[in-house]
């Protein structure tokens, strides 16, 4: 290239190159392509080459694994056909179901094995799969509150539980209503009484206090009844009109009554029950009032059968007063007040009981200048009649 090429190329555009030189790189280009496709083909040659070849390799081999299937499909086959025609000479079999039990040899010479190898597999997968699962979770623990039949009934152990718990209380409340039901059975019983015999009512005048005492030996002669036969009378139990208790003041008699029914005279079962034992044959009772008017007695005096019978009645009224004593009589000079203060007193007197019981007309408990004592000493009057008794029998002293 000259001086005037080099300027034209120098100056202008650059598709103004010299021929020469955009040749050479086209050339080199080309080869280049050529020998890309050159050995593309090659390798699309080897690939059919070795896949024809590996393709080959396989057919051949599938033909060799059949032939040894079929083969072996074969003895087996025979081997279910000989053992079918053993069962069926042995037992009389289905020919049929002994074949179709050990398997089915197809037109292509394959082997199916029958349902119950299937199912054989079938059921082994799904035992592999629980037992996998076993050891992915942590079986969840069995509820204490499980019952066998509940559980057969698809009950959850929480309902099971809220069962249980209904259950018992259902058991306990019944067990309670049967207590109750069995002990209001056994509560039933009401001793006899007689018609006169009813129990006072709540505001029935009653001794507030009561003291008890055995018998002296005084009346050691009089603790057999059967030694001292003669029945008491009135006047000889409230021979005297008045009672001295000193010299300004004397108890009067007002009233008298001998009842035969000791129960007319008495009221509170307790009592009642220990009056019956006792064998009370007589009840003698005798009212009195002060001469001033401010107090009230009343003694009364049973008939008993010994004096073992005394003795427990009074001893037992030492707890029982409150629910039993005597009826009081009435009068329109002396009344015991209802709810008003009162003292009781008992007496065993040889196969005799006497009851004292004084208060105050008004009701209300006594002062310093209340005299109980002297009141009591004068009622007890009334047993002169039981003393001249234990004379009768002992005689007079000596």
């Amino acid at each position: 290239m000259d001086a005037a090429e080099a300027e034209r190329f120098l100056d202008g555009p650059l598709g103004a190159m010299p021929a020469e030189h955009s040749d050479a790189p086209r050339g080199r280009r080309s080869q280049r392509g050529r020998r890309s496709q050159e050995g593309a083909e090659a390798s699309r040659g080897r690939r059919s080459h070795d896949g024809g070849e590996g393709a080959r390799g396989r057919r051949r081999a599938s033909d060799n694994d059949d032939a040894v299937w079929a083969a072996s499909t074969d003895d087996l086959a025979e081997a279910a056909r000989a053992g079918r025609r053993g069962r069926a000479a042995a037992d009389g079999g289905d020919q049929s179901d002994a074949f179709a039990a050990s398997g089915t040899h197809t037109e292509s010479g394959s082997w199916e094995a029958s349902g119950a190898s299937g199912a054989s597999g079938a059921s082994g997968s799904e035992e592999f799969a629980v037992a996998s699962g076993s050891r992915k979770r942590r079986r969840t623990p069995r509820s204490d509150w499980q019952f066998p039949l509940l559980t057969e009934m698809g009950l959850r152990p929480e309902r099971q539980r809220l069962i249980v718990i209904i259950a018992t209380v259902i058991g306990v409340v019944a067990g309670a209503t049967g207590l109750v039901a069995v002990v209001g059975s056994l509560g039933d019983y009401a001793p006899e009484r007689q018609a006169n015999a009813a129990v006072l009512g709540p505001d029935a005048a009653l001794p507030m206090v009561y003291q008890g005492w055995s018998a002296p030996k005084l009346f050691a002669s009089l603790a057999d009844r059967a030694k001292d036969s003669r029945e008491l009378t009135e006047k000889e139990v409230f021979g005297q009109s008045e009672l001295v208790v000193s010299k300004k003041l004397k108890l009067k008699l007002v009233a008298k009554r001998l009842d035969a029914d000791c129960s007319a005279a008495l009221w509170g079962t307790t009592l009642l029950e220990k009056a019956s034992d006792a064998e009370c044959t007589q009840a003698a009772r005798g009212l009195y009032a002060s001469s001033d008017g401010r107090y009230v007695g009343q003694y009364t005096l049973l008939n008993l059968k010994d004096g073992q019978s005394a003795g427990d009645l009074v001893e037992s009224l030492k707890t029982h007063y409150r629910g039993g004593w005597a009826r009081p009589l009435t009068a329109s000079k002396a009344t015991f007040r209802a709810g008003g203060y009162s003292e009781g007193g008992g007496y065993a007197l040889g196969h005799y009981v006497g009851l004292v019981w004084l208060g105050k007309t008004d009701g209300l408990d006594p002062t310093a200048k209340d005299d109980f004592v002297s009141l009591t000493l004068a009622m007890r009057g009334a047993e002169k009649s039981v003393y001249r008794r234990v004379v009768a029998i002992t005689g007079p002293a000596s």
